[in-house]
């Protein structure tokens, strides 16, 4: 049985096709209990002291964390951050692009030793929504951090989708860092926010 976080990266690629409610405040998607950091803002910033990093938020994307919080269990997963390039329901004929910041307690999944074992649910999920590997699980450090990456690709309606997963695995937790384009390009801008032990600017 997939585990939840797994399930939440389903939840964005599922927002590709169905619009979602609307997006509430930053301050409000905070509020929810759990034993994990949800971390904070400051300006277009997001940072998380407890997991040791911080996110660029591209210039004009929306924050709907709250909108993907609903269903998580505090303690077991949550929806750290998750931003799309324009509002639910927008028209668009371009792919919406998206970061999705997710972490579930590694009890949630038997036997998983690395981040590696991680990839087994998330290709099985991600080739069923479509998607072709384009990468099998590789090594790629941010900032020197240990972090697997895989890479997926999926064509159709005059539109090609790129999703990267980059997975770690921190405080008794599995954290994935889910980037959503158009093409690699797109995607390689949208990780290229992502920081390890630096505070990246708000400017």
């Amino acid at each position: 049985m997939l585990a939840g976080i797994v399930l939440l990266t389903a939840i964005a690629l599922g927002a590709q096709e169905t619009p979602q409610a609307s997006p509430s405040s930053r301050e409000t998607s905070r509020t929810k209990a759990s034993t994990l950091d949800p971390g904070t803002f400051t300006g277009n910033v997001y940072r998380n002291p407890t997991l040791g990093f911080s996110y660029k938020i591209p210039y004009g994307f929306v924050d709907r964390t709250q909108d993907m919080q609903e269903g998580s269990e505090a303690g077991k997963s949550q929806v750290l951050l998750s931003t799309f390039e324009r509002p639910p329901g927008a028209p668009g004929n371009t792919v919406d692009s998206a970061v999705v910041i997710a972490a579930e307690s590694v009890t949630s999944y038997t036997g998983l030793k690395n981040a590696a074992d991680y990839f087994g649910p998330l290709t099985e999920l991600t080739t069923s929504k479509g998607f072709k590997v384009l990468n099998q699980p590789y090594e790629f450090p941010v900032d020197a951090k240990p972090i697997v990456r895989a890479d997926y690709i999926k064509k159709g309606d005059g539109l090609t989708m790129q999703q990267s997963s980059l997975v770690m695995v921190a405080k008794g937790y599995v954290i994935s860092f889910t980037f959503i384009g158009g093409n690699e390009d797109e995607v390689t801008e949208l990780i290229e926010g992502l920081t390890f032990g630096v505070k990246k600017s708000a400017h």
